[in-house]
């Protein structure tokens, strides 16, 4: 019997239904191999030497957390009013604070983003990009969403009006799937070795 047979007994045999686990295993080796692909972060390595740009992917993301386009970050990313702290970057980004002061750093001496004073709180330093940096990442950006609708050309508007609700409804999943409770997962009766 294969790993995966055996995995989907296991799990049918807690009470999921058959349908629901195959897909779910189909699904978490999709995933896996979509993850070893998107850790090398090939749209923005290919956009950044594309563009020449004096920048690695990590300084990149940061000028993105900047910036903030519309919604990418789940908070108010996209207004052009809000003030942008290191500490605000290292949220977006998952990072530790020191590493995104690091970071931020290293833009302000390549002449991508500077530092500046809060209009609302003369105590508070933020951080804003220069011409050069909204230059940057504008530019990665529409290169990648370029490489994405090259990709897309072949795709119905049919298609991609399925695809993008339940891609979206997926990732929701993912960030919901960390808050619950290992106690409320079925027990499968494997043991870590």
């Amino acid at each position: 019997m294969s790993s995966a047979e055996d995995t989907l007994n296991a799990l049918n045999a807690t009470g999921l239904d058959a349908a629901s686990t195959s897909g779910a295993i189909t699904l978490e080796a999709i995933i896996q191999n979509w993850r070893r692909r998107a850790v090398r972060r090939l749209p923005e390595v290919r956009a950044i030497e594309a563009l020449g740009l004096a920048l690695d992917v990590p300084q990149f993301d940061v000028l993105n957390a900047i910036w903030a386009p519309g919604d990418e970050f789940g908070d108010s990313g996209g207004d052009a009013h809000e003030e942008i702290m290191v500490a605000t970057i290292a949220k977006r980004l998952s990072i530790d604070p020191s590493r995104a002061s690091r970071l931020v750093s290293d833009l302000i001496t390549a002449g991508f983003a500077r530092r500046a004073v809060s209009q609302s709180d003369a105590r508070r330093t933020i951080v804003e990009l220069t011409a050069q940096g909204e230059a940057a990442v504008t530019s990665v950006r529409a290169y990648r969403i370029a490489l994405m609708a090259n990709f897309l050309k072949d795709w119905s508007e049919e298609e991609i009006a399925a695809f993008t609700p339940l891609f979206e409804r997926f990732i929701n999943w993912t960030e919901t799937a960390e808050a619950e409770s290992a106690l409320n997962a079925p027990p499968t009766g494997a043991r870590p070795e």
